[in-house]
């Protein structure tokens, strides 16, 4: 079967089939590696309460990527 043929399969299932098969299928991928540790969390964190380094919006933080990605 080709994986056109099975998405328009799934494409007729109903919402809560189709939320489990997403469910199901993601259980089958391997995690995305972290590379930011628990010390870098906390060191961040403390930038932040201290007011050494200001917070920077979703909408800013994806501009930005996107902009360095050259998209």
């Amino acid at each position: 079967m080709k994986l056109q043929d099975i998405e328009h399969e799934a494409l007729g299932l109903r919402e809560v089939e189709r939320a489990e098969l997403v469910l199901s299928l993601m259980r089958t991928l391997a995690a995305p590696e972290a590379d930011v540790t628990d010390e870098e969390v906390f060191r961040r964190d403390e930038e932040l309460e201290t007011g050494s380094m200001e917070p920077m919006l979703h909408d800013e933080f994806v501009r930005r990527v996107r902009e360095q990605r050259g998209r």
